[in-house]
């Protein structure tokens, strides 16, 4: 058996946390030139693709977790295919949008205006919000990273019916959104982790154009 002495333990107690990536500090300046670099990078492009891992945790609840691609598109185009543990779709075509799941042979519709889904953040990439505009509160979060040396930000929205807190995980370097995580008021979490990034690449309109496979019903939704 192997004992430590009071030296030791704190040794390695110190190494064990340098492997995990800690938060880094910003300046109130480091945090509004971050914030406005942030919206102009967004406002310009009008494509993105990106490999993601969804992540969902409440009080009481099963952690889930998923893993798909996502596809945007301005304006207002969005597509989630999940592969793991279920195959299923999310689209917007920038008027409705449509949920798929093929082991249940139907579709639900929702117009984009009236549709409250934890997906609203993402309207940002698209070009249809504004960080400043839509958040009464922008601040360097003290949270730890999910990548070393990134920046988090910490967003509280005007509007705390739709969620409580929004977190976004910026690379310094390149500004590319590494994770968003969603606060809900109850305290159910939903993180969204991004890899294999891709800025402005071709995407084609069909791509975003829900075409129900043969016998599955379409069910109007109405919030």
């Amino acid at each position: 058996m192997l004992f430590l002495d009071g030296m030791s333990l704190i040794a390695l107690f110190m190494l064990i946390m340098l492997a995990q990536p800690q938060p880094v500090s910003l300046s109130l300046q480091d945090t509004n030139s971050l914030v406005e670099s942030l919206q102009r990078k967004y406002d310009r492009l009008s494509t993105l693709s990106t490999d993601f891992v969804q992540i969902y945790s409440a009080p009481g609840e099963r952690t889930r977790r998923e893993t798909g691609k996502l596809l945007l598109k301005k304006p207002g185009k969005m597509r989630w295919d999940y592969s793991t543990p279920e195959a299923k779709l999310f689209l917007s075509d920038g008027r409705n949008i449509f949920e798929y799941v093929p082991s249940e042979a139907m579709a639900t519709k929702v117009s984009v205006k009236e549709s409250d889904d934890l997906r609203a953040p993402f309207m940002f990439l698209l070009g249809r919000g504004n960080l400043r505009r839509d958040f009464r509160r922008i601040e360097a979060s003290n949270e730890a990273p999910a990548q070393t040396g990134n920046l988090v930000l910490k967003l509280t929205p005007k509007r705390t019916s739709m969620f409580q807190e929004l977190f976004v995980e910026v690379q310094p370097d390149n500004l590319k959104i590494a994770r968003l995580t969603i606060i809900e008021s109850g305290g159910a979490r939903s993180d969204f982790i991004f890899s294999n990034l891709e800025e402005n690449p071709p995407l084609n309109d069909d791509r975003f154009t829900f075409r129900p496979p043969a016998g599955v019903r379409i069910v109007l939704v109405d919030n």
